[in-house]
């Protein structure tokens, strides 16, 4: 009998997923809010992206054999589904997929210079980064799960560092700034943060269609990130003034940057280097693994213990060819293509798959997610809104209040 894939392991990867670099920028997007108004909408991003997320399992439990999104909107939405499924997931994953080698060539070629003193091109790091993590994502779900274990501790004790080192600089009365009315600015932003959703069919089949299992590591790894994120909020809006946030985000600065400038700390400087760096490898592996079962779903690719080395190629060249030749397309893009994209995966889609799944195919499953026509009505009404806020903000149309 083939070995399932481990809770613990899964919700690595879940957490790796949500927990990438950009998490070192929400203190700053968040901070103007003020903590406790940005708590709760952390806690309403966090309770959407996971009933989603739950529901996914849902509608995965009605195949008696592994898919991918692919498979999940074509069974439910027809063909017009697929082809917008097939869109938007490709230009999400491969405009993530450029931010994480780009980043990845910088840091490659700032560690060769600093260790080895070799002038190293970005696209060199670049380059040698994607063969060897591509490398790992061929070898399979069970390779990138014990390698993201290791990058997981790195980028625990980079971020038990930085909080460590910035608790002494946290003033209380900083965290009683209110100012709920841009708390709904923020609200797009928190959503990416807990995007796990691509990962949910990779469990599946790395845990043999185990739905409990895989239920497991979505609340153990979303409620991690949920800690995570909580951590450094109650740290970075804690030490920094609201004037220092305002100008960070003027100025395009992270919040483990502004803290070093402010508090005038290298080592905080140095941690946050760190903690970005494991976050883009755990991020890079999630997102490389995830695209390709679903370009393997799409072509109709059996799926086998490694994944199929031309899937893998097809997820892994043109976001590396568009890295080294064009990368400010994508950058300028990912802002808002995370917002309209994911929401539209990973929030409308499986609302209503699961609407058409239940109420018209009759696929009742025993443990389907509670609360009916409700929960997803509710999902659909905030998705709508939040596609809705992303394209007003997209053509400049001041709709609702923004710093």
């Amino acid at each position: 009998m083939k070995k399932k894939g481990s809770v613990l392991g899964g919700t690595l990867l879940i957490a790796g997923s949500c927990i990438g670099a950009g998490m070192l920028g929400l203190p700053i997007l968040t901070g103007m809010a003020g903590f406790f108004p940005s708590f709760i909408m952390f806690v309403v991003a966090w309770l959407f992206m996971t009933t989603t997320a739950l529901l996914m399992v849902e509608i995965l439990g009605w195949f008696d054999k592994p898919v991918n999104m692919i498979s999940m909107v074509e069974h439910t939405l027809g063909p017009l589904g697929k082809l917008l499924c097939w869109v938007l997931y490709l230009f999400l994953f491969y405009a993530l997929l450029v931010a994480y080698m780009s980043a990845s060539g910088n840091h490659a070629t700032l560690v060769a210079h600093n260790l080895l003193g070799f002038l190293l091109p970005n696209w060199g790091g670049t380059l040698f980064f994607v063969i060897v993590f591509g490398w790992i994502v061929y070898l399979g779900t069970r390779s990138v799960d014990y390698v993201n274990r290791y990058l997981m501790i790195g980028k625990i004790f980079a971020f038990v560092v930085l909080i460590f080192f910035g608790l002494q600089y946290i003033t209380p009365r900083l965290l009683l700034h209110w100012e709920p009315k841009y708390a709904l600015f923020t609200f797009p932003i928190l959503i990416i943060s807990f995007g796990f959703h691509n990962m949910i069919p990779v469990l599946m089949q790395y845990m043999g269609g185990d739905r409990k299992r895989v239920r497991k590591t979505i609340y153990a790894g979303s409620i991690f990130a949920f800690v995570i994120y909580l951590i450094w909020e109650l740290t970075a809006i804690g030490i920094l003034p609201l004037e220092e946030i305002l100008a960070s985000y003027k100025k395009d600065i992270d919040a483990a940057q502004a803290i070093r400038l402010y508090a005038g700390l290298n080592v905080i400087g140095f941690s946050a280097q760190g903690l970005a760096f494991f976050a883009i490898l755990t991020s890079f592996l999630a997102q490389a693994l995830s695209l390709s079962h679903f370009l393997g779903d799409g072509f109709k690719v059996n799926k086998k213990e490694r994944e199929n080395i031309w899937m893998c190629a097809l997820a892994l060249i043109p976001p590396l060819i568009f890295t080294m030749l064009f990368p400010e397309i994508f950058f300028q893009a990912i802002n808002f293509a995370g917002g309209i994209c994911a929401i539209v995966l990973f929030g409308i889609l499986p609302a209503l798959m699961t609407w058409i799944g239940r109420y018209q195919k009759q696929k009742l499953l025993s443990d389907r997610v509670p609360g009916g026509k409700l929960v997803l009505l509710s999902i659909l009404l905030v998705a709508s809104f939040i596609f809705f806020y992303q394209v007003t903000g997209m053509l400049n149309i001041p709709i609702f209040p923004k710093p």
